[in-house]
C-alpha cells in the first residue's frame, strides 16, 4: 500500500479501502475457485494489483472513456484499473464462466459501479471502446484481429485509441510486424525484481 501511495498519491479514502479489501476477497474466492497460484497469492499485491496498475503509469484514462479487458481471468488488470479510474467505464470479459462469476461478485462487494463483466469471447463483443487492455492472453498477431473492430475512431486521449498489453520478456520477434508498437518498461516505475522484464506494450489502431 505504501508503494501504491507513492505512485498514486491522490487516492481517495474510498479507493484506499477498496485496494485494501482486494487481497482478502481474492483469498476467500481463491479457496473456492483456483484463480491464482499459491506462489502468486503470497505476492498478490505486487504481481496482480501493482502489475495491473502498470498501465496507469503509462496512461491516465479520462472521464467517460470506455476500456475493454479481454481475458480478464479473475479481474486483472480490469478491477484495479476500475478502482483507480472510477469515471471510466470498464468491460471485463472472459471465455470461462466461473471466473466471470468471481469478477461479478468481487466488483459488487467493492461497490464498483463502473464495471460490467460478461462471459463471452472477444470475437463476440460488439461495444466500441477507446482502449483494450489485457495480460498476455495470446500473441499480438492473434489478439489484434479479435479486437480491432471494437476500437472507436474518435480519440479523447493524448494516446491514439488502441491496445495496452501487459507483457514480459523479449518481444522483438512478436512485435516485428507491428512497427507502431511502443514498449514501456515497468522497471521505470516499480523497483521489485518481478518487474525487471515486465512491460506495457502500446499499439495504436
Amino acid at each position: 500500500m505504501d508503494k501504491l501511495l507513492q505512485i498514486f498519491p491522490n487516492l481517495t479514502a474510498e479507493q484506499l479501502k477498496q485496494f485494501e479489501l482486494l487481497q482478502g476477497l481474492y483469498s476467500e474466492w481463491n479457496a473456492k475457485i483456483n484463480l491464482i497460484s499459491r506462489k502468486d497469492m503470497d505476492s498478490f499485491f505486487e504481481r496482480h494489483v501493482l502489475h495491473s496498475l502498470g498501465i496507469a503509469c503509462v496512461i491516465k484514462f479520462k472521464e467517460g472513456a470506455k476500456v475493454l479487458d479481454v481475458g480478464t481471468g479473475g479481474g486483472f488488470p480490469g478491477i484495479p484499473l476500475a478502482i483507480l479510474f472510477p469515471e471510466t467505464d470498464f468491460y471485463l470479459i472472459d471465455s470461462i464462466g466461473k471466473k466471470i462469476k468471481v469478477v461479478q461478485e468481487i466488483s459488487s462487494e467493492l461497490g464498483l459501479k463502473n464495471v460490467t463483466s460478461s462471459h463471452r469471447r472477444a470475437e463476440n463483443f460488439t461495444i466500441k471502446v477507446d482502449f483494450v487492455v489485457s495480460r498476455a492472453v495470446t500473441k499480438m498477431e492473434i489478439f489484434v484481429p479479435w479486437i480491432k473492430k471494437n476500437i472507436r475512431s474518435t480519440h479523447k486521449h493524448d494516446f491514439k485509441n488502441g491496445i495496452l498489453y501487459l507483457k514480459g520478456g523479449d518481444l522483438s520477434e512478436e512485435l516485428a510486424s507491428f512497427t507502431r508498437a511502443k514498449e514501456f518498461s515497468l522497471q521505470a516505475y516499480f523497483s521489485a525484481p518481478f518487474f525487471e522484464t515486465k512491460k506495457v506494450v502500446y499499439l495504436p489502431l
